[in-house]
């Protein structure tokens, strides 16, 4: 038996319409591919991703860094709660096949962080961090996609999966 492919989705709490609106769509478009999505399950980005992979009908996890059942957002089919803070970033990035990254914040920059250190896994992002070595030279952390349908893709064939 095969296991389905995870997607981490990550994003702020606090995220622009744009980054919703890019969330919603990468949730519908992974579980269009029969994709599971993983996400930190609280408002913003993580709602949103939610709200689309919802909608579609997906499975979405919520892995949340408190115990609080109230900070939840809708949509998700089975929540997490970890109680170990900010370090439940590292267990979302090291559950997925590949992180998508969606816009920024100081939370999200550990994730990406995270997922980069972890290596070796597909790592995209659509409107958010992009790092910069000390000459100020673009260093690849993550793969910059334009659209909720290249980040999907790109995150999906850098995971294995043909589409």
């Amino acid at each position: 038996m095969t296991m389905p492919i995870q997607v981490a989705v990550c994003g702020p709490r606090d995220c622009t319409p744009a980054d919703a609106e890019n969330a919603r769509e990468i949730g519908r478009l992974l579980t269009e591919h029969g994709v599971t999505v993983l996400c930190g399950g609280g408002r913003g980005v993580m709602a949103a991703v939610a709200e689309g992979a919802f909608a579609a009908g997906g499975l979405v996890i919520g892995i949340r860094p408190d115990t609080d059942s109230g900070s939840i957002c809708a949509g998700l089919s089975a929540v997490l709660y970890t109680g170990i803070g900010e370090a439940r970033n590292a267990i979302i990035v090291n559950s997925g096949d590949a992180v998508i990254v969606v816009g920024g914040s100081w939370g999200t920059l550990s994730e990406l962080a995270l997922a980069n250190r972890r290596g070796g896994i597909p790592i995209v992002t659509i409107g958010g961090w992009q790092i910069l070595d000390a000459d100020g030279n673009p260093m690849e952390a993550a793969v910059v996609a334009d659209s909720p349908e290249a980040a999907v893709t790109e995150a999906l064939t850098r995971a294995g999966r043909r589409l």
